[in-house]
């Protein structure tokens, strides 16, 4: 019998995750999490942080939804506790413009195929309820579209990318939510990028029903805590007629889980899953810290902090075509087009974690996740400009450097 194999001990060294997310997850949240003194989940101090946590969530998605809890995992987690409201045969329209409302699209054909639909093609089934609208890479979804597909196709729900992280465009949730009133359909949003970054109260889009987001991105949090969900009362209302199929994250279950029991508070929740004392910890003190800083200031700072790199990069002759403001989404120069991806995978050897588009085209993305400083922002000009160097490419260090200053001084003076 062979000796068991036993690998050394893995070190993953510190890095600068400068992608679209997960995002740099911030000490006090890691050190709750490795500070957490039990694993007992149903420990009174457990229990009253995950009431705590829900009470925190509603205040940074701005609702006053009874139904606003976490869901144990990533964000497609949340998503699929979202979009498990979807049954077979239900009239769907989905807007696509990118890798992730893509993933979406294809979460939503897999619930609404009909058993025969999805034995026919299990893995990319193709209901005839579900219309994909697809837009161009690179731009945005806007309100006129979703109003031409919903007048056309009359669906049950609408789904849609807040922000699309694959191509780093801001879709008009405003538009969508006046079409979904306006057509009777229910709105779903993936709001996974946008929550903790862009500053909105999600009780102004009435026509929406279904919110989900993530706990690595704008809540900053570790990967594997919990995924913020918000549900309406008429999505509640709905799911109660219809059923789901989901055990794991039927959002009923999940909602019992956190204390919420029939659109109230209660005091103890029902056990559904058994979840992690130190993912609770983690998760209500990245809560914490986004209430602190509060979500209107993190905006602010991501907005200026997204303006100086975009006009950094700019300086070195790249175009940026995204208009998120935690991503900058860029063709590189003309001389190094083609070489997205050698320039990506020689930065992450360098502990410098940027990431290509996962679509075509193959662009750059530079994310700014919790990295919202004037050094660090310099930090990741630096690097970036001595990969574009390191492939043969030029850039001018003088412009560069000037494009910073007068951002950052006209920042300084206007204070």
């Amino acid at each position: 019998m062979q000796s068991p194999q036993i690998f050394s001990k893995l070190v993953i060294p510190a890095t600068i995750a400068a992608g679209p997310g997960p995002g740099n997850t911030d000490t006090r949240v890691l050190e709750a999490f490795a500070g957490a003194g039990i694993a007992d989940h149903m420990h009174g101090d457990v229990l009253r942080g995950m009431i705590e946590c829900k009470h925190m969530l509603r205040q940074i998605w701005g609702t006053e939804n009874t139904h606003t809890f976490g869901v144990a995992g990533t964000g497609w987690s949340g998503l699929d506790v979202m979009f498990s409201a979807v049954m077979p045969g239900d009239k769907v329209v989905v807007f696509v413009n990118g890798t992730f409302s893509g993933i979406d699209g294809l979460t939503v054909r897999m619930k609404a195929a009909t058993a025969e639909e999805l034995a026919a093609n299990p893995l990319d089934p193709q209901p005839a309820s579900v219309t994909i609208i697809n837009v161009p890479h690179g731009q945005s979804v806007t309100g006129e579209i979703v109003d031409a597909a919903l007048a056309e196709h009359k669906p049950k729900w609408a789904a849609m990318a807040h922000w699309e992280t694959g191509s780093g465009r801001i879709n008009d949730i405003q538009g969508f939510s006046d079409a979904c009133e306006k057509h009777g359909a229910m709105g779903l949003v993936d709001a996974v990028s946008s929550l903790g970054v862009e500053d909105f109260r999600i009780d102004d889009y009435p026509g929406v029903a279904g919110w989900a987001s993530c706990p690595q991105k704008g809540i900053c949090c570790l990967p594997l805590t919990y995924a913020p969900v918000s549900l309406t009362d008429r999505y509640v209302d709905t799911l109660k007629t219809t059923g789901t199929r989901s055990f794991v994250h039927h959002p009923l279950m999940e909602a019992r889980h956190w204390g919420i029991i029939d659109g109230q508070d209660v005091e103890k929740g029902t056990y559904h899953r058994t979840h992690s004392a130190y993912a609770v910890a983690a998760f209500h003190e990245a809560l914490r810290i986004a209430l602190q800083q509060t979500v209107a200031q993190r905006a602010k700072d991501y907005t200026h902090h997204e303006a100086a790199l975009r006009k950094a990069v700019a300086a070195m002759g790249c175009e940026v075509t995204s208009n998120m403001t935690s991503l900058v989404v860029l063709n590189l120069p003309g001389a190094l087009a083609g070489r997205e991806m050698e320039l990506v995978q020689n930065c992450r050897a360098r502990n410098f974690g940027i990431w290509p588009t996962l679509s075509e085209p193959v662009q750059v993305r530079i994310g700014i996740l919790n990295l919202l400083s004037e050094a660090t922002i310099r930090d990741i000009v630096v690097r970036f400009g001595q990969a574009i160097e390191e492939l043969g490419g030029s850039v001018d260090h003088a412009a560069v450097n000037a494009a910073l200053e007068r951002h950052y001084r006209v920042a300084v003076a206007a204070e």
